[in-house]
């Protein structure tokens, strides 16, 4: 299997220094990064670990999904996922990834809502990403349109 791979440069401190993210491995883009940015509100026109957390469960949890709405016999027609992650403070000290929500509306043939929601749990089990974050409680939010 491939590995894929991100460049991050940075200059100053944590507080008044900032970055850019770079996708090398696909060539696809270079994304501003700020601490002060990333723990506001309104993220300003810079990404953070969290929305790239977030890109990456969502579009896993996409692919996860169809495959197993596939295998249980039904067609995706359209799933629109959002995947809503969440900074916190840690009780250990500093912070950390606290939450994954994961939020879909799909548009199958050949299931009902039972074996739909079904699919949808084993994606969440299942997705490489969700496995990766673990120590996040993650849900899920999924229905049929």
């Amino acid at each position: 299997m491939p590995t894929r791979s991100a460049r991050t440069a940075w200059n100053g401190s944590l507080n008044e220094g900032g970055g850019t993210v770079e996708f090398t491995s696909s060539g696809t883009g270079t994304f501003d990064v700020s601490f002060p940015k990333r723990a506001a509100e309104n993220a300003d026109g810079t990404t953070s670990p969290e929305e790239l957390i977030a890109a990456a469960h969502s579009s896993c949890y996409a692919m996860a999904l169809s495959a197993q709405i596939g295998e249980a016999g039904g067609t995706p027609q359209n799933l629109d996922v959002r995947a809503d992650v969440t900074l916190g403070p840690d009780p250990a000290g500093g912070f950390r990834v606290t939450t994954s929500k994961i939020t879909v509306r799909a548009e199958v043939d050949g299931l009902d809502e039972d074996a739909f929601l079904k699919a949808a749990t084993a994606a969440k089990e299942g997705c490489p990403i969700s496995k990766a974050l673990a120590s996040v409680d993650i849900s899920l939010d999924a229905a049929l349109l």
